[in-house]
């Protein structure tokens, strides 16, 4: 990989920031809307339906976007993923006028596939940096997201209440905040300085790394905290709405979810950078843990329990998804590097399908409870599974 510049490595970081912080407004408003869509006309049941869309688009997403990266560079591959993002958007708006949840479905399944490159733009920033400060690289990226845990729930009931002024139904309002954002996203990525090169050279990437210990581990505790927290995040709106909260209390708790996810993940770069990631990854486990107990306790308190659960909800999942992406970002060659990043992102968002679509049939037989027990036990899992075997 050739040298960049001071001014195109910041122009480099400021476009990936941009096209991440643009992907999570999107992703916020539209999988919201998008829930309580289907749940309001096939039942809560069904309400997980388009957290499976979204997350299986941005599987693959990823898996596209890491084989494609050594060829085509990354502004190509991240303004194609984005215009397809965009595209998916468009789609989903036309669902929402008529509340066809099918068209939504394949809406969000390619607003998905652009998340899939969003998400690996954290390894891209990681890759412009030297290795003793590629936790705070990636990290920058990911905090990105702030923008859309801020913007976008804040902008719920505004924009619902713009589209009812047209006449058309009001949770079409954030799918149609989602169709600009995706669309800037891409004007984002066409930023990208055209002389940075491809990331690596096309080399084809044998199976033995995959199975490494230094992706397994990772691996492993990043599949654990996305299922626990893509299976309480996605039923936290079908719970404050069976108590009749509306979309501003809904906006407000997500909003804290979003800032536990993304808004310290500067403090989790440097605790990886400092204290390694495996420290990074256990503390996260473990705040998750809390997060499913205080869940577990408050479950109607919307106030005051539900907001502190879901940010350390989404906290507990930063640390880990920092702390993993760190190792690989370190522990791999550079040959390879690219397309297992694009694998372990895609397994990650696969396994998380079936939390999502599980999220709804936990919660239709057992009541958000049971949503928190089964997150808590996911959360501690990799614990036991991944601790130091003594001789």
């Amino acid at each position: 990989m050739g040298t960049l510049t001071t001014t195109g490595r910041t122009r480099s970081m400021g476009a990936l920031f941009a096209g991440v912080a643009l992907l999570n407004t999107a992703m916020v408003g539209l999988s919201t809307a998008a829930t309580l869509i289907v749940a309001a006309g096939s039942g809560p049941g069904w309400s997980g339906l388009p957290s499976v869309a979204s997350v299986l688009g941005t599987a693959g997403g990823a898996l596209g976007a890491g084989v494609l990266l050594p060829r085509h560079g990354r502004r190509r591959v991240l303004v194609s993923g984005y215009g397809v993002a965009a595209a998916g958007a468009l789609v989903a708006f036309a669902a929402a006028l008529t509340t066809s949840v099918l068209p939504l479905l394949l809406g969000i399944l390619l607003v998905g596939v652009g998340n899939g490159g969003a998400q690996l733009s954290r390894y891209l920033a990681a890759d412009l940096y030297p290795e003793e400060r590629r936790g705070r690289a990636l990290s920058t990226v990911v905090w990105a997201g702030t923008v859309g845990a801020l913007v976008g729930p804040a902008l719920m009931a505004p924009a619902a209440h713009v589209v009812t002024g047209f006449g058309w139904p009001s949770l079409s309002g954030p799918v149609a905040v989602a169709v600009l954002a995706t669309a800037g996203a891409a004007l984002a990525a066409a930023l990208l300085p055209g002389d940075v090169p491809p990331p690596r050279d096309p080399v084809p990437a044998p199976r033995g790394p995959v199975r490494s210990p230094a992706v397994v581990k990772p691996l492993v505790a990043m599949v654990a905290a996305q299922l626990a927290m893509v299976a309480v995040m996605t039923m936290t709106p079908v719970q404050l709405e069976s108590h009749g909260h509306g979309l501003d209390v809904v906006g407000w708790v997500l909003s804290a979810h979003m800032i536990g996810m993304f808004a310290l993940a500067p403090l989790s770069g440097r605790i990886a950078d400092r204290w390694g990631p495996r420290v990074t990854i256990n503390a996260g486990l473990g705040v998750l843990a809390l997060s499913a107990a205080t869940a577990l306790a408050a479950p109607t308190a919307h106030a005051t329990g539900l907001p502190v659960a879901l940010f350390l909800l989404g906290y507990g999942w930063n640390l880990v998804f920092v702390g993993g992406s760190a190792r690989l970002s370190r522990d791999l060659a550079p040959e390879t590097r690219s397309r297992v990043q694009g694998t372990v992102d895609a397994v990650v968002w696969s396994a998380s399908a079936l939390a999502g679509l599980g999220s709804g049939q936990l919660f239709a037989g057992g009541g958000y409870a049971l949503v928190a027990v089964v997150g808590g036990v996911l959360a501690l899992l990799p614990l036991a599974l991944l601790a130091p075997r003594r001789p």
